[in-house]
């Protein structure tokens, strides 16, 4: 059964989409087309070029912005990178950190994601820690290995205060933009590990509080199904985010 104190979440990863005039053509859209009352906590995570324009528009609304991406150094000479103190100067609560993209496309390492989920924290950002296997991972039945890796060396040395700051995205690499999804019995199988996973490692109390969502070619049509599960408490989605009316949809199904 759902721990129902868990608040639904759902948060939007543009990647390499919109300009400034699209971002602010969707929100107001977005905006005019909100549940009220909202339960459901709404995350956008547009380009860096768009964040400022975002920030002011949703300041004091029911969407959070988040940053697809961060540096663990405060400043310093990293060219076409981006701070914790920028960010927030944004308007960023949340940022998304090791996605499978940034992991598999660009050679992001587990250590190059733990600094970076602590240059998060120690600034007040909440992170989403993505984590997920490959195809070829999976298929070799290296599932719980993989998690358990990524898991652990993410969180290693951190307090209980640090793991009650943001949400973990369980992200099989094989279904990001692919238009597979894992099935429902599927991703509550990891979810339900990541959540032992977090017991053994701090308590039961945080990691039945703790909020893991799913991510993976999620869509308005299998978000009702994914969210029935358990262990399964929203959706950081790709594709299905850069569209109003189908981004209003997945949050009313989780409403």
């Amino acid at each position: 059964m759902k721990n129902k104190s868990r608040r639904p979440w759902i948060g939007g990863n543009w990647k390499m989409f919109k300009t400034i005039p699209e971002t602010l053509d969707f929100i107001r859209e977005l905006l005019a087309g909100m549940p009220n009352p909202i339960r459901t906590e709404v995350v956008i995570a547009p380009p860096f070029t768009a964040q400022h324009a975002l920030g002011r528009e949703i300041q004091g609304g029911p969407v959070q912005m988040a940053a697809q991406n961060v540096h663990w150094a405060d400043e310093g000479a990293f060219t076409g990178e981006i701070s914790t103190r920028m960010l927030r100067d944004a308007g960023c609560a949340y940022c998304i950190i090791g996605h499978s993209e940034r992991r598999h496309l660009f050679g992001e390492t587990d250590a190059q994601v733990r600094q970076k989920l602590l240059a998060c924290l120690k600034a007040g950002l909440k992170p989403v820690l993505c984590v997920g296997e490959t195809l070829e991972e999976r298929e070799g039945d290296k599932i719980q290995d993989v998690i358990t890796r990524q898991v652990q060396e993410a969180v290693q040395g951190l307090s209980l205060e640090d793991m009650a700051q943001g949400v973990i995205a369980y992200e099989p690499v094989w279904a990001i933009g692919t238009g597979r999804s894992a099935t429902p019995a599927a991703a509550q199988e990891v979810h339900a590990f990541i959540r032992r996973l977090l017991e053994d490692r701090f308590n039961k109390t945080l990691a039945m509080e703790k909020r893991i969502v799913y991510g993976g070619s999620v869509t308005p049509e299998n978000i009702r199904d994914l969210y029935a599960e358990p262990d399964i408490d929203g959706a950081l989605v790709g594709g299905a985010s850069l569209k109003p009316e189908k981004f209003l949809a997945l949050i009313k199904e989780v409403n």
